[in-house]
């Protein structure tokens, strides 16, 4: 090949690869409950499912077992990343795909394996972990062990779980509450649940790991509140919420070569800061797009100024939120929205 020929390779490729920008990370590994779902509820015998309209009316392949209008904050996220497509479901991912990553988010799910049984079949935080060990065992198979470690020590991986051990146990199960009058006890039960998980996970090679804070649940359109929130129940989950950013201080501290990051949910989703929401457009803060129960009727209609809208249905935040949280995790616009950095400087953290 001549030298002429061979210049005009690496200008073509140097070029495309300005165009079409390089991933920031070669793998994503999703955990979580409903708010990361992409379908792996949609074969389970269970109430929280969504894989029909009007969910899935804002996504590119419409409703895909998503628990919103579009695309989820974990979507959005690789967005940022700028991986080449979303995350497929464990349940259903070709083999030759989970080099990629996968999603194994659970809707219902929660850190102890009892959450959500009042909707049906779910798989619980420590399932998704084991089917984590099934997939990374495959990827071991396909590259040898040293290269999958390698491989698997670049990735990204995020945990948005416990909303449901909180709405579903703590404040909707008496015995619980009774259980575990002091709700700082019941933080720490998860707390110490969800470390076990994350040293399972650390252990099978992740090396850099977003974990996300819990959302305003005492806002959520379901709790029928007059008042916009119930500040009782962001207080205690601003107390847990502490509890996870001190577990990745911790974990940051005491274990070199990993590296976790702490998403302040909380404060960048919260109905209580009214003016903010506003300003990036989210008009409408406590009334849902669809749904008079928890979720959407299949094939109603859904509201029109869903751009507007805080919230998707009586439970899930919609598209236009989920990119607010996923904007300010990426890239930080205040010092508080991510601990002890954002998510662009994880990925390209070494």
């Amino acid at each position: 090949m001549s030298l002429v020929a061979l210049v005009s390779i690496l200008v073509v490729s140097l070029q495309l690869n300005w165009v079409n920008g390089a991933p920031k990370v070669p793998c994503f590994f999703i955990f979580g409950d409903s708010l990361s779902d992409s379908g792996n509820n949609n074969n389970l015998i269970t109430t929280a499912k969504c894989n029909f309209p009007p969910y899935g009316i804002d996504f590119p392949n419409g409703p895909t077992g998503r628990f919103t209008n579009g695309r989820t904050t974990v979507d959005l996220i690789g967005d940022h990343l700028g991986l080449p497509h979303y995350i497929k479901p464990f349940a259903s991912i070709p083999e030759d795909e989970i080099m990629d990553g996968v999603n194994y988010a659970s809707g219902s799910s929660g850190i102890l394996d009892e959450t959500g049984f009042q909707v049906g079949d779910r798989v619980c935080m420590n399932k998704q972990v084991n089917n984590h060990r099934e997939v990374v065992s495959k990827i071991k198979n396909k590259l040898g062990s040293k290269n999958a470690g390698i491989h698997l020590n670049k990735c990204l991986y995020s945990i948005y779980v416990g909303s449901n051990d909180w709405m579903f146990n703590y404040f909707m199960r008496p015995t619980v509450m009774a259980t575990h009058m002091i709700p700082g006890v019941y933080a720490d039960e998860l707390i110490k649940e969800l470390t076990g998980q994350i040293n399972t996970i650390i252990s099978l090679g992740a090396r850099k790991i977003i974990l996300f804070g819990l959302s305003p649940l005492g806002c959520l359109p379901i709790l029928n509140l007059v008042q916009t929130c119930s500040g009782f129940i962001n207080g205690v989950l601003k107390d847990y919420n502490h509890k996870l950013k001190s577990l990745v201080y911790n974990y940051n501290s005491k274990h070199p070569g990993v590296k976790l990051v702490f998403i302040n949910s909380m404060d960048i989703i919260s109905a209580n800061n009214l003016e903010n929401l506003v300003r990036v457009g989210l008009k409408n803060t406590n009334q849902p797009c669809c749904g008079v129960a928890a979720e959407c009727i299949p094939f109603s209609p859904p509201c029109s100024d869903r751009k507007a809208r805080a919230y998707w249905d009586q439970e899930h935040p919609t598209e236009a939120a989920n990119k607010i949280l996923a904007s300010r995790a990426y890239k930080a616009k205040m010092s508080t929205d991510t601990y002890p950095m954002d998510i662009s400087a994880l990925a390209a953290h070494h």
